[in-house]
């Protein structure tokens, strides 16, 4: 039996030369689709789904863009992946990521085509970024002990963040809100207890940051409009038990006196279910189900607040802002942990009533209202922002921060090519393959700007001689600039994860030298 019929007809597989390239083919190709969205002048893309309603999403944000592409190459997948857990651990770079590993293995593909073992690629790109860390840790600024530096320096990476997205043009205005909605985490990276509300109007400019929680409901008929000193019962349970639940259930009556018992006995049951809620000694009642006429009615004779079919994600947000738990029973009003607040009211945004909740009991709580022109708008204002908190939470935990632009970048490139000068043997190869995959990224910041990228990284590499040079790419002015002046600062270990992560994953694809696809096996016919 020859070979090649080990596996099965539906399966094939590429080695060698074949494989690597197939991988390195799909790994440049996804690089190549993010890149133009890199940096302040990054282009946007439009995605559309072909499902039902053609959802259509307008972004730039590297994470989103690879989460929404169905791809078949398993390289490209690795890509994808990468940029996802930057996108989960610290929220920004999702885009630099992906461009730095597709450059790694773009200079790789020349290293292999010129008889270098791929072994020892991965061999002298591992010194490399070892080089790499230890030239930015030896330049990173740490200001955590002067609260009003440390503050400076966080807009300034908020604003360095938003640059590049839909928020640019007012980035002082969302950094300031982002800053402060962090501030009040003290220290905590738990993002859950920041709401993020989206109301189509008005402009960018009218968002503002509102502290305490706002939930997107109504308040009903009859009901008291504002509460001080609220306890809060959050529950999820049926308020509409003027229905048999029993599933295909069937009632036959010989009169309509007994209909009317029926309907008697079920009003009695829910008036015992109220009696029980009320006895827990609260003025708001929030469910995550459906509240039927004839309970909401009791809990208004009551002086109750209550508010129905509060999303889940809502209601447990609550519960986490105000210190409650959700209750599904109420037998025993001593086991439920309430929540508390010291006001409930009703305010309008725009031309919507919502209910707002101060003086939660977690004094983290905020709530960010963005305002825009339309769904798309907003979504992409959101998706920005949050990345601005994902940084800003993870910096508060890591005050390292690092000069932007450009700058990390060539400092790297710099130590890695004295590293290679210094190596002996292939390894040296690689590591200069390495420092030109570093320039790859401020080369793609000038180059998306519509700037002469050769003329300017050219310039930047003669700055970079100097010692203690804070040279970067500027691409409003479109020259090189002190990214000091600028303040164009960024978070360390935003920089680290983007490093670290392009290595590993360059390293994965590297190793590679046969592909083997297999249909899914299928269930043996049986008669």
């Amino acid at each position: 039996m020859p070979i090649d019929r080990i596996f099965k007809d539906d399966a094939n597989e590429e080695k060698g030369e074949r494989a690597r390239m197939a991988s390195f083919v799909g790994a440049m190709a996804i690089s190549d689709l993010v890149k133009s969205t890199l940096g302040p002048k990054g282009m946007d893309k439009i995605l559309q789904s072909t499902g039902r309603g053609h959802s259509v999403t307008v972004t730039n944000d590297g994470a989103t863009i690879l989460k929404s592409l169905h791809i078949d190459n398993p390289a490209a997948k690795v890509l994808v992946d990468i940029s996802k857990v930057q996108d989960d651990e610290v929220g920004d770079g999702t885009t630099s990521v992906v461009v730095l590993a597709g450059e790694l293995l773009r200079e790789a593909e020349k290293l292999v085509a010129s008889k270098i073992h791929p072994m020892t690629i991965i061999a002298g790109y591992r010194m490399a970024a070892e080089c790499a860390r230890n030239a930015l840790l030896k330049r990173v600024i740490d200001n955590k002990d002067n609260a009003e530096k440390f503050r400076q320096d966080l807009l300034k990476i908020a604003m360095t963040t938003l640059c590049s997205k839909i928020l640019s043009q007012d980035k002082e205005h969302f950094a300031e809100m982002a800053v402060d909605a962090v501030f009040r985490l003290k220290g905590s990276t738990n993002l859950e207890a920041i709401q993020i509300i989206k109301k189509p109007g008005g402009s960018l400019k009218d968002s503002f940051l509102d502290e305490g929680f706002i939930l997107d409901k109504k308040i009903g008929i009859g009901q008291p409009k504002r509460i001080e000193n609220a306890k809060i019962l959050v529950a999820n349970t049926a308020m509409d038990t003027d229905k048999v639940k029993i599933y295909g259930a069937r009632v036959r009556v010989d009169s309509m006196t007994k209909v009317a018992e029926i309907e008697g006995a079920e009003k009695e049951k829910m008036k015992d279910k109220v009696k029980k809620i009320i006895a827990h000694g609260i003025n708001c009642f929030v469910n995550r189900q459906l509240i039927y006429n004839f309970p909401e009615e009791l809990f208004a004779d009551a002086g109750i607040l209550a508010i129905e079919h509060a999303d889940f994600e809502g209601i447990e947000r609550l519960g986490l802002v105000t210190g409650g738990e959700i209750a599904s029973t109420f037998d025993n009003p001593e086991s439920v942990k309430l929540g508390h607040c010291k006001l409930i009211e009703e305010i309008m945004i725009g031309e919507d009533k919502l209910i707002h909740f101060s003086g939660c009991e977690m004094g983290q709580a905020c709530s960010i209202v963005l305002r825009g022109a339309s769904h798309h708008v907003l979504d992409e204002a959101e998706r920005s922002l949050h990345d601005a908190l994902c940084v800003l939470s993870q910096t508060v935990n890591d005050s390292r921060v690092l000069l932007g632009g450009g700058w990390p970048e060539m400092v790297m490139a710099k130590e890695v090519d004295e590293l290679a000068r210094k190596t002996a043997g292939k390894k040296s190869h690689a590591i200069e393959a390495f420092s030109r995959a570093l320039v790859a990224i401020p080369t793609t910041i000038a180059d998306n700007a519509g700037l002469d990228s050769a003329e300017l990284v050219a310039q930047l590499r003669a700055e970079h001689h100097a010692e203690g040079c804070n040279a970067g790419i500027d691409v409003i002015s479109g020259s090189v600039g002190d990214m000091e002046e600028r303040g164009i600062y960024e978070a360390f270990k935003v920089k680290q994860a983007v490093l670290l992560s392009a290595t590993e994953a360059s390293e994965m694809i590297l190793r590679v030298d046969e592909i083997i696809t297999c249909a899914p096996r299928r269930r043996e016919d049986r008669m």
